[in-house]
């Protein structure tokens, strides 16, 4: 099965070629990503309008050229795979051409959520079996995932506030570190004190799995206004300060969503870990230590599967059309998406139940959320 991905939902244009075996894992026979980090740098975030234009001015070529690389024609596809949510303008950018390819092609349509693409990719490169335990941190979105199946997903914790990637974007605008700010926070943190300073650790001990990281901006937002203007120095010790107080947060919210996850689903199979901030090598590093204490493997997808890319989107894709999920040329762009909104595979016939009913699991899972 053979898949085209398209991504389009912030500031990468991408596009990619997955062939997906019947069993095992993944084959990437293409992958291209033009960032646009350049575009939106001096406004120290990214642009919208800025964003949408530029899919519109490169998309073309960007699928011209993984089709290209990947050795296929359109008449080989089996299925075109666009994401959503995201800035709504590069959304529309995206599902529009590959509507635009599906119909000329006559080749199925996958509306793909971003995050099932984030919550799959562990399939595409290691083949992981569900059910397993998802830890997706990026600049957008902070959750605790059981990963059940395709389409069957219960959220164990979520950020009350900020977003860890966010947070640390946010931190960078502070100290006065250049976009993008997660990786010049990871870097100055390198050579800092990270016991300098007090900075609080929210939520830690709490049975539940949430996280919450507006406090924690706040406060040492509070601290550089005591000791500045800011030498080097403080920078460093600042950065190295707020990472290890997110890094012990992630830790503990890990903790207690695994033991969620055991009390409800057994042992999972794997933690894996997906989103920008996965590539951050201090949270990686306690992400091996937490999978070791809780008897599970670590699993994470290199890291430029980690951030936004066309490769996650067929793989998805190509997930969802194996089971027949498929979207009429009608689907909508969504500029929001939750995970409990996505459709799985429609419960088993009657002569193919096993002994304990899927529908009536699902229903008991969301009634504990």
């Amino acid at each position: 099965m053979v898949v085209l991905g398209i991504e389009t939902t912030c500031d990468e244009t991408a596009a990619a070629v997955v062939e997906r075996p019947d069993e095992g894992r993944g084959r990437i026979l293409s992958n291209i990503v033009l960032s646009q980090i350049d575009e939106h740098a001096a406004f120290g975030g990214v642009v919208p309008e800025i964003a949408a234009r530029a899919h519109v001015e490169a998309l073309d070529l960007i699928i011209a050229n993984a089709m290209a690389q990947a050795g296929r024609t359109f008449a080989d596809l089996d299925g075109v795979a666009a994401a959503g949510p995201g800035l709504i303008g590069g959304v529309i950018v995206g599902l529009t051409t590959a509507k635009a390819i599906a119909l000329v092609t006559e080749k199925p349509l996958i509306a793909v959520n971003h995050l099932e693409a984030h919550a799959l990719t562990a399939r595409l490169t290691d083949a992981t079996p569900f059910p397993y335990c998802l830890f997706l941190a990026s600049g957008g979105h902070t959750q605790i995932v059981a990963v059940l199946g395709v389409g069957d997903y219960v959220r164990l914790g979520t950020t009350v506030d900020d977003a860890i990637g966010e947070a640390f974007d946010k931190i960078a605008k502070v100290l006065g570190l250049p976009y993008p700010g997660g990786p010049q926070v990871e870097h100055q943190a390198l050579a800092g004190d990270s016991a300098r300073f007090a900075l609080p650790r929210p939520m830690l001990g709490r049975q539940h799995a949430d996280f919450s990281l507006s406090g924690l901006k706040t406060a040492l937002r509070l601290e550089a206004e005591k000791i500045a203007p800011l030498a080097d120095g403080d920078v460093r010790d600042l950065c190295a300060s707020f990472q290890q107080s997110v890094v012990e947060v992630v830790a503990d919210r890990l903790r207690a969503g695994l033991k969620m996850f055991r009390e409800r689903y057994g042992k999972p199979n794997a933690l894996v870990a997906a989103g920008g901030v996965a590539a951050n090598q201090a949270i990686r590093k306690v992400l091996h230590q937490v999978a070791f204490e809780t008897g599970t493997v670590l699993v994470v997808p290199p890291a430029a599967l980690c951030t936004d890319n066309g490769a996650m989107i067929a793989w998805a894709g190509a997930e969802r059309l194996a089971l027949g999920l498929t979207d009429t040329l009608d689907a909508a762009a969504h500029a929001r998406w939750s995970l409990h909104d996505v459709a799985g595979p429609p419960p088993p016939t009657s002569a193919e139940t096993p002994a304990i009913d899927a529908g009536s699991m699902t229903q008991a899972r969301m009634a504990d959320e």
